[in-house]
Order: structure tokens, then sequence, then C-alpha cells
């Protein structure tokens, strides 16, 4: 656990020369271990940035503030998104990364949505698993950024016309959006790794190819 930088995190360096870095965002109650066995397994061999929350809900870590369950404090998730994003610049300093794709769960796949709309800079895509609409959709260039969307068609918690929101303003800032409804419920599963997995692998083979 490092926490010489503005956010308690972790830091795994890269296995191998040119592997893309990805930034692990936790749900609501992890921590900045939850999603390393997550990133191992869909990006192997790359360099995994995981920072903790820094709101608490009864002692339970989140990314930003909430008002009920589904109802966003949207001034809360613009603060901690620029937050979140300032972190990045340090950390690509720090580490000399690259900018990361973001992979997000459920509250942290809806900050990671917000940096996306408010920071786009930050992020080189994202994997959004089980996310909702964070916040009234700002004016943003995403650029043909990459972005999966997985959701769950017996999710209770990420309600569904949210997150057709979130997918049409990603599309229209000009993102190149994938939505995937799994059948499955809130949690991960391992449809979702192997989705992930795969667009993975295939949005970062159609990045080095546009460098090279």
């Amino acid at each position: 656990m490092q926490q010489t930088l503005s956010f308690v995190h972790r830091y795994e360096p890269s296995a191998r020369t040119g592997a893309p870095t990805f930034l692990l965002l936790h749900g609501t109650g992890g921590n900045e271990d939850d999603l390393l066995q997550l990133g191992r397994m869909i990006a192997p061999g790359a360099a995994l940035l995981s920072p903790r929350g820094k709101v608490l809900e009864n002692g339970m870590p989140r990314f930003f503030r909430r008002l009920a369950e589904g109802v966003f404090d949207e001034q809360d998730v613009q603060r901690r998104a620029n937050e979140l994003a300032d972190f990045l610049a340090e950390a690509r300093e720090q580490y000399g990364l690259p900018a990361p794709i973001a992979v997000g769960y459920s509250n942290g796949a809806n900050i990671a949505a917000a940096v996306l709309l408010l920071r786009p800079e930050a992020l080189d895509g994202a994997v959004l698993l089980r996310p909702m609409m964070p916040l009234a959709a700002p004016a943003a260039d995403l650029g043909g950024k990459p972005v999966l969307l997985l959701s769950g068609a017996m999710d209770p918690i990420a309600a569904a016309d949210s997150t057709a929101r979130l997918v049409s303003a990603l599309g229209a800032a000009g993102a190149d959006v994938l939505h995937r409804e799994l059948a499955a419920g809130h949690e991960v599963s391992q449809a979702d790794i192997t989705i992930a997995r795969n667009w993975l692998a295939s949005a970062v083979h159609k990045a080095e190819a546009a460098i090279a």
C-alpha cells in the first residue's frame, strides 16, 4: 500500500515492456486491494493502479457521496472526479505511466464515467461494470476513446434507464461505445471477465496498431 500521493493506493508495475496501464476502481465498501485479482485476470501483465475511495458511508469507502440508493450528490461527483483525475496526473508522473484505461465496478464505474465526461484527458478508455449515469452530462469530446459497459439484466441496484442514459451520453461525446447486457445481477460474473478480457485485448491491439 502506497500513501505518498493524494490517494491511498496500490501500484503493480507491468510485467512486460510497453504493456498498458489499468486504473482499478472498487465498489462501495471495497478498497485498493479489491480489484487487483480482476485486473490480473482481464489484463495479464499490465500495470495496475488501484486507489481507495476517500468518501466513507457508514464506514465503507466510496468515491463520491450519494443522497440515497441511486441518488447521487452531483456536486460531490464533480469534485471527486476532478480529485481523481488530479491523482492520475500525480501517479503518471510518479510511476512514468501513460493515460490508463479505467476498470470500474459499481460506484467505481460511476466515478470512472464522471472522469471520462469531465476530464477526458485523464483516461484512455474504460470498462464500466454495472454503471449508472453519475451526473448531468456536460459537453465533452471523447475522441473515439473505447468504452465497454456491462450491465446485468437482473441487477436490482443499477437501474437500466440510468445505464441507457450513460450509454447515450458517452456516444454523444464521441466515445467508441459497446454496451452488453448480461444474464446476471449486480455482482461480477465469469461472463463479465471473459468479455472484458477479450474486449481489452482488442482495444489495446487497435491502439498499438494506430501508434505503429
